[in-house]
């Protein structure tokens, strides 16, 4: 089996442990399309929430319910209309609808039950009529007003699931239909979940549909953003998003609850089996993400990187792209090294060596990007950020040593440079045998 198959397989396996840990006793609100809830796939997606559960995870569900009150308001022969993906249905219309909110939900629980996994379904959730706004009288739509977040904290600490029908209810009693997705948006906020999941039937953003820049996988979707890339693509996206309300709002709402007090907000395909757990438990996950500012970053090397940096360079060192690094190399030249972590996994590594010579110079050198993270741009962030690093430090020049690379650096801008322009120090160790090209740049 090749070395890099090898080192892939077992960094799968270190991913679910380090995320087991990562995301233990947190809490996570999953929205359920009503689509998935329709779907083959249902009773496998709940099987794997009842993992996320075992595993030490804190779930929430808030199942969608549209088709389920569309088919028995048509049944009843009940009209109703929509304004800005808001029902509105006469007064009438509601004990249908709430009757349907919680059809859908004893669905959820029963499946639930088959996994041997107890949940409730309760009247948490106090709501307000939505009104009149701009002339339009909206009914039955309403408003969340306030959770009763105490008695959820303790209904999760007691291991049960509690699940949500799109239903609140105002001081006197009287029930409005309030949306789903906007539920368990804010149900993330003020629980202060870790995670807000929309598992749907809108697959995850495909840069080739949307005007963007941002970094994509090698499958051509964009797989995280920042609350401030987001703000930027739905500007940008405007026009196109609202021909897909569905999206749109999942798009609003995850950039609301990141605003706030939840820490990343995922749209997942739920017509994808398994993509629940994918997006948990890799790095790059099965969807699209939105976060604040703590999934990727740059910074130096500690001496507990180093068994991962080695395990990261062994692939590249067998296809004669590195040269073998020990241990001992590695921790005797600890402060040149940066390393690109991502949810504590280590993906991306490089360093700058510098020389005393007159000018100047530095080396970057032991640039590799872990194969699965190489289409998001890592490995030229990894070059500016030394770069930068090196003009800083005085340094006018930097060069590079490559035998297979050279395309990709002159793609960064460096040129093609002889092997006499190297320092003395570096010249002692370079070796015809070898036969490493030497490329230069002007910083």
């Amino acid at each position: 089996m090749e070395e890099h198959a090898i080192y892939t397989k077992a960094e799968s396996v270190r991913n679910v442990l380090r995320y087991i840990s990562l995301f233990k006793d947190t809490i996570i609100v999953i929205h359920i399309d009503e689509d998935i809830i329709e779907s083959h796939l249902f009773s496998s997606h709940i099987r794997d929430i009842a993992y996320l559960h075992q595993a030490g995870l804190k779930v929430v569900i808030v199942p969608g319910a549209k088709n389920k009150i569309d088919a028995m308001l048509s049944q009843a022969g009940l009209s109703w209309k929509t304004d800005s993906n808001i029902r509105i249905a006469d007064d009438d219309a509601m004990p249908l609808i709430k009757m349907a909110a919680f059809d859908v939900s004893n669905k959820v629980m029963t499946q639930l039950a088959k996994e041997k996994l107890t949940a409730v379904i309760g009247n948490w959730v106090q709501a307000r009529s939505k009104g009149v706004i701009g002339g339009v009288d909206y009914h039955t739509a309403g408003e969340i007003d306030k959770i009763d977040t105490n008695a959820l904290t303790s209904i999760l600490n007691d291991g049960f699931i509690p699940i949500f029908p799109c239903i609140g209810w105002n001081i006197n009693g009287k029930p409005f239909n309030i949306s789903s997705q906007a539920l368990a948006a804010e149900l993330a906020v003020r629980l202060s979940a870790n995670k807000l999941f929309f598992l749907s039937s809108s697959t995850p953003l495909e840069a080739a549909f949307w005007k963007t820049e941002l970094s994509y996988t090698s499958d051509g979707f964009i797989p995280a953003l920042n609350v401030d890339e987001l703000k930027a693509f739905i500007k940008k996206n405007g026009k196109e998003l609202s021909k897909n309300q569905k999206l749109n709002s999942q798009l609003q709402l995850a950039l609301y609850a990141c605003s706030n007090t939840v820490s990343r907000a995922h749209i997942v395909d739920g017509l994808e089996d398994g993509a629940l757990l994918y997006e948990i438990y890799s790095d790059l996950g099965s969807g699209t993400m939105i976060y604040k500012s703590d999934y990727g970053q740059l910074r130096h090397m500690k001496a507990e990187d180093i068994p991962l940096v080695l395990s990261l360079m062994r692939p590249f060192v067998k296809q004669g792209i590195l040269l073998p690094r020990t241990e001992q190399m590695l921790s005797a030249g600890l402060a040149d090294y940066i390393v690109y972590e991502l949810d504590g996994g280590i993906k991306a590594c490089a360093a700058l060596h510098t020389y005393e010579t007159k000018p100047r110079q530095a080396e970057i050198s032991a640039v590799a990007v872990d194969q699965e993270y190489s289409h998001m741009g890592i490995g030229p962030k990894l070059v500016e950020h030394l770069i930068e690093e090196a003009k800083a430090d005085g340094i006018a020049e930097v060069f590079i040593l490559t035998t297979q690379t050279s395309d990709w650096f002159e793609k960064l801008g460096f040129s093609l440079s002889s092997v006499d322009t190297l320092p003395e120090e570096r010249r002692a160790i370079w070796t015809p045998e070898r036969g490493s090209k030497v490329y230069r740049k002007t910083i």
